[in-house]
């Protein structure tokens, strides 16, 4: 039996379609530059000009396994609705609010558990996960 789904029906497939928009734009963003990054053969005679052109592969490809790890949250989230717990906070089971979904469609934590997080990963900073 899948756990009580406090967000109505309608909501949960505007949720569901947002995501799997954001998703294939994300995915096809990714793909693109991708090819990109892997066709580049561009040559520089310039020292400097190459080591600008590296500094900014190496920026791009920061921003893509940033993308990528929004993509496992968005495919985590999408896996969340099917099996009913989407909307249902990881570390208290309480439901997380429709505003704070609304704001990030794939969390997993209420307000309450996200600041509770956030405060001991300043207090204890790379001990808490």
């Amino acid at each position: 039996m899948a756990p009580f789904m406090a967000i109505r029906k309608e909501k949960l497939e505007k949720f569901q379609k947002e995501l799997m928009a954001k998703r294939e734009t994300m995915a096809e963003g990714l793909r693109l530059a991708t090819a990109e990054l892997i066709n580049d053969e561009s040559v520089y005679t310039d020292s400097v000009d190459q080591a600008a052109a590296e500094i900014d592969k190496s920026f791009n490809l920061q921003m893509k396994n940033r993308e990528r790890d929004v993509l496992w949250q968005i495919d985590e989230a999408l896996k969340r609705i099917e099996d009913g717990s989407y909307g249902t906070c990881d570390r208290c089971s309480e439901a997380i609010s429709e505003g704070r979904i609304e704001a990030f469609p794939f969390t997993t934590l209420c307000i309450d558990c996200k600041a509770e997080l956030e405060s001991e990963e300043h207090r204890f900073p790379g001990r808490v996960h």
